[in-house]
């Protein structure tokens, strides 16, 4: 593979993180304006807020097949396109079965998309021999805070969700399309399809071995959706916050995630996947003491700041993870790792709900800390010397590629 293929299959790929940041974010901030526009009651909406992770588990695993027989590039370059068009039914319906149609298929598709984006960000870091993971899902990131911008306009200036998804469809879609014609995968990733991640691979990926990233990642998105959920009810019905400044915590979530993100691949390359893994996990836990101890919003903000420094870097890390454990096999590996990003999302929220009624929220949130301290016991998984790709921090490569 040249290296201006590689920079732009890079290239190409950071963009489609970027759009579904965007469009993950247009969904997941409008839940209320869905519910409006649908009557869907306060009883029901947990059905379709279950639903839809549980839908993109299926899509993951149905994509772990697709993907023997054809190449992730050709799973993302359609299942892009497909979440984007069903976002814009979720805001074009009227009736209630059109919007449980809209959303079944974004949870499916966006299932497919997530897969296959991992699996190719893991090709093309193998390619390159170096740490690039985090730079994808900074992107991912940069994202959702547009996407999230976009939906708090739409809300601001009371406009339909047709109106407010319409605009992000038309410019989004068609460039994530063309930008599809540069997807590019990692020289072990290019044999045909079914020669090294066919039938043979299922097989070789032992669930035992996964089992550790798969509960790290199940951690993380516990915690990731205790944040999304919970954060501005907790400033403002426990810290005893403003309703205008309980919407903030989230918003620093996303930004410290970015900054996270951003230098953490330097930080990989530097020092290891371990230990950067490690020193996330610290530092998230201690942004959940902060939050259940703190007296005050302000307390409170810098407990969420410390948790997106933190939590960033352990979901790309454990894609990488799965991707060195089974270098043979890690399409089918990441498919089944992400259906436990889902499984996260699924138990996180509830969770603290329950535990945060039945107890308090403060005391709610030390299991989140605790989960996601328990990382540190599988911190080994991620590998040591290898998440380094070699001595001297970075794999030698005959060109660079950018």
């Amino acid at each position: 593979m040249t290296d201006a293929r590689l920079r732009h299959g890079r290239a190409s790929l950071t963009l489609s993180f970027f759009v579904q940041g965007v469009t993950f974010a247009l969904l997941v901030t409008r839940i209320p304006a869905i519910q409006d526009r649908y009557g869907i009651s306060d009883g029901l909406l947990p059905v379709f807020l279950a639903a839809v992770p549980i839908l993109a588990g299926v899509g993951s695993v149905v994509t772990e097949k697709v993907v023997a027989r054809v190449r992730p590039r050709v799973v993302l370059r359609w299942a892009q396109p497909v979440v984007m068009l069903a976002l814009l039914g979720a805001g074009a319906g009227n009736a209630l079965w059109e919007a449980a149609l809209a959303l079944g298929v974004f949870g499916v598709s966006v299932g497919a998309l997530d897969a296959s984006m991992n699996m190719m960000g893991v090709s093309l870091q193998r390619a390159y021999g170096r740490s690039i993971m985090l730079g994808f899902h900074a992107a991912y990131s940069l994202g959702g805070i547009a996407g999230a911008s976009l939906a708090w306009a739409g809300a601001h200036w009371d406009l339909s969700l047709l109106v407010c998804y319409l605009p992000a469809v038309v410019v989004l879609l068609p460039v994530a399309f063309i930008g599809s014609r540069w997807y590019a995968e990692g020289s072990s990733a290019e044999a045909e399809p079914g020669e090294t991640q066919g039938k043979g691979a299922a097989a070789s990926v032992s669930f035992k071995l996964l089992m550790p990233l798969c509960l790290v990642m199940s951690f993380a998105y516990i915690g990731d959706s205790t944040v999304s959920n919970w954060s501005a009810k907790y400033l403002q019905d426990v810290l005893g916050s403003s309703e205008q400044m309980s919407t903030v915590p989230y918003n620093v979530y996303m930004v410290t995630t970015l900054l996270g993100r951003a230098v953490g691949d330097f930080g990989v390359r530097r020092f290891g996947a371990v230990a950067v893994v490690r020193s996330g996990s610290v530092l998230a836990a201690a942004g959940f003491a902060v939050i259940a101890v703190a007296g005050g919003a302000w307390t409170g903000m810098l407990g969420f700041t410390m948790l997106g420094l933190g939590l960033c870097v352990i979901v790309p890390q454990t894609f990488a993870a799965a991707g060195r454990m089974f270098p043979g096999a890690s399409d089918t590996a990441i498919a089944r790792l992400n259906v436990f990003n889902y499984v996260g999302f699924l138990v996180g929220s509830p969770l603290v709900g329950a535990l945060g009624d039945a107890w308090s929220y403060r005391g709610a949130m030390l299991v989140p800390m605790v989960l996601v301290l328990a990382t540190l016991v599988y911190a080994k998984s991620f590998g040591a010397e290898s998440a380094r790709y070699g001595g001297g921090h970075e794999r030698p490569r005959t060109a660079d590629v950018g």
